[in-house]
């Protein structure tokens, strides 16, 4: 098949980042892709795609401009004529859903949100049948694609979006006299819930009888003046760190992991994070509190600074086990997310997207 693989963006994080492991499993298949994405915004994602032998058409726009961007992609799907339009995400999904139509190209479409905006969730619903086939990337956004969007168990699969490649290098552990190093990843937005782990932070400060400890905030976005302002304000041992091209390399340098959002779909930072063997403290948010357990982590409500604290306390009391927690983590998802199980995932789908595209011709 010649497989169109459309995405809103080429921002660092978002959908933008496991497209690659994605677009393997198609062109270890024999299948022909391209990426075509909306709008540019930070391009932090272009590196990692081409890197990964991707060819890439960005178009020139905002995040706005539908009509624009619309007309573009029809233009760019009747000169790629492809056999199956595969969309990421609730832009990608409606426009592409809308060229599919007028090109009588079939259209399989990502859902990664478990938490839409009830005007896009209104279109999605409205239109949810002119995508022949819905992959939720996780257990929980698969729930809420048939409960917000009505799509029936019979046009959704689920391929978790997480690729856990059991070579990934691994935290060294916590040495006595030394900091605590605590670590999150993720775009400096609202949602993320970093504003709540700089009020759990300052809190932290005021308990006695824990470790020196730091934290290190990897990612950049619109957020960074008012973090920044609180971390100044509260004299917090908080860094940002701005985007981090390896995270690798910047979760094998802690000894835990926190992820305080508001709420997620996967996470693939999280558990990116349990990979590299870190105990992680993050929101009951998301497919998140379907993979921590008390023996790796721990999980709070979102936005509680008080249970936030007191979860971060917790281990910070006792950081010479942090590294067995860490290890018991990675442990689990390797089991749950091994390569070959999302390989062999992928190309059940796959085996099912040839049976559409073939009804189509």
């Amino acid at each position: 098949m010649k497989i169109a693989y459309i995405i809103n963006s080429v921002e660092s994080g978002g959908a933008a980042l496991p497209v690659p492991a994605i677009t393997k499993v198609m062109r270890d298949a024999g299948h022909h892709v391209e990426v075509f994405a909306l709008t540019r915004r930070n391009g932090l994602a272009i590196e990692p795609l081409q890197d990964a032998g991707l060819t890439l058409h960005i178009r020139p726009g905002t995040r706005k401009d539908h009509l624009a961007a619309l007309r573009w992609l029809n233009r760019q799907m009747r000169s790629y004529k492809p056999d199956v339009l595969w969309t990421s995400l609730s832009r990608a999904t409606l426009l592409g859903q809308m060229v599919g139509k007028w090109q009588h190209i079939p259209v399989v479409s990502w859902q990664h949100s478990a938490r839409l905006k009830p005007f896009n969730a209104a279109l999605l619903r409205h239109f949810k049948n002119r995508s022949a086939l819905w992959v939720a990337d996780s257990s929980c956004v698969a729930e809420q694609t048939r409960l917000t969007l009505g799509v029936t168990p019979d046009h959704l699969v689920e391929w978790p979006i997480f690729r856990a490649d059991p070579h990934m290098p691994t935290a060294a552990p916590w040495q006595p006299g030394t900091p605590v190093r605590i670590g999150t990843l993720g775009r400096l937005h609202p949602v993320k819930g970093y504003d709540t782990l700089c009020a759990a932070i300052a809190l932290l400060q005021t308990r006695p009888g824990l470790p020196p400890f730091e934290v290190l905030i990897g990612g950049e976005g619109e957020e960074r003046p008012h973090l920044e302002d609180l971390i100044a304000r509260d004299g917090l041992p908080i860094q940002i760190l701005g985007h981090i091209k390896d995270p690798s390399i910047f979760l094998t340098q802690l000894h835990l992991y926190t992820q305080p959002s508001l709420w997620e779909g996967f996470c693939l930072a999280a558990h990116e994070a349990m990979l590299a063997a870190l105990p992680v403290v993050a929101s009951d948010a998301g497919e998140i509190p379907s993979s921590i357990t008390p023996q790796t982590g721990r999980i709070v409500p979102p936005q509680n600074i008080t249970a936030l604290a007191d979860a971060l306390e917790d281990l910070l009391k006792q950081p010479e086990h942090l590294a067995a927690m860490g290890q018991r983590a990675r442990a689990s998802v390797l089991a749950r997310f091994g390569a070959q199980q999302f390989d062999q995932i992928g190309q059940n789908i796959l085996a099912r997207v040839e049976q559409i595209v073939a009804k189509n011709h």
